[in-house]
């Protein structure tokens, strides 16, 4: 099973368990730690959304609706900032939300300096680093890339996209209604030569049959001159031999 296929089950079913929590604050509260937790869950904004989850607000709980949205939308070094506010996080949290801002790094730049990830992560040597890209991010399959010992740095080749922030949304709407635009410009284009092109062709076929016809015209033209040749030359000999016998 691929990873987008195994990462929607889960999302499901963690959007259907939420769902049919609605009332109960201690176990909503501990289905985002295990949701948090989970090794192959990397995408939270499905869970986020659901109605029940708003119920957590104002209540004692109210800090794992907190982990939760970090864990959406924020990175290892946002926790450490906020680290007062919140939950202290179990190992497995700590360690998907180090691979989280592995891909959050990966989107503003397709080469990862060693020493921006060990400070990010909190690694304190190349070893340990190398250790947990290869092992926690490259061989779960969220980041493809290449380690380059000598140049101290992580080339990305492919990265596993983050959930979007609320207000990241009208900008990707953006971005998109743009595109549409320049595409229906593009088609309109096309379409435009496709016209043109056929316009050409169809002259072209008039210019090659005109020019045939002519061709043709010419050709009748020399048979006839070729066919009347004989007859004059016949016609003037025999006067001339008339004319040798008188």
């Amino acid at each position: 099973m691929d990873m987008e296929r195994r990462q929607s089950e889960i999302i499901d079913d963690f959007v259907k368990r939420a769902a049919a929590l609605y009332d109960a604050a201690p176990n909503l509260a501990g289905l985002i730690l295990e949701a948090t937790a989970h090794p192959f869950l990397f995408a939270f904004s499905e869970i986020l959304s659901v109605p029940s989850l708003a119920r957590l607000k104002g209540t004692q709980y109210s800090s794992s609706l907190d982990v939760l949205r970090l864990f959406a939308y924020g990175t290892w070094s946002d926790y450490k900032r906020n680290a007062g506010c919140l939950p202290v996080l179990l190992p497995d949290q700590v360690r998907k939300l180090k691979q989280l801002s592995v891909l959050t790094l990966a989107e503003i730049e397709k080469v990862l300096s060693y020493d921006h990830l060990m400070e990010e992560l909190d690694v304190s040597n190349v070893r340990e680093l190398e250790d947990f890209l290869i092992n926690e991010c490259m061989y779960v399959g969220i980041v493809r890339g290449k380690l380059d010992q000598s140049r101290r740095c992580f080339e990305v080749q492919f990265a596993a996209g983050r959930d979007l922030r609320p207000e990241q949304l009208d900008n990707m709407i953006q971005t998109l209604n743009n595109w549409s635009g320049t595409s229906d410009n593009l088609l309109h284009m096309i379409q435009e030569k496709i016209k043109w092109a056929d316009t050409m062709s169809e002259a072209n076929k008039m210019h090659r049959k005109e020019i045939v016809d002519k061709v043709e015209e010419v050709k009748k033209s020399l048979k006839l001159n070729t066919l009347s040749r004989p007859t004059c030359t016949y016609k003037a000999t025999e006067r001339s031999f008339l004319n040798l016998e008188e």
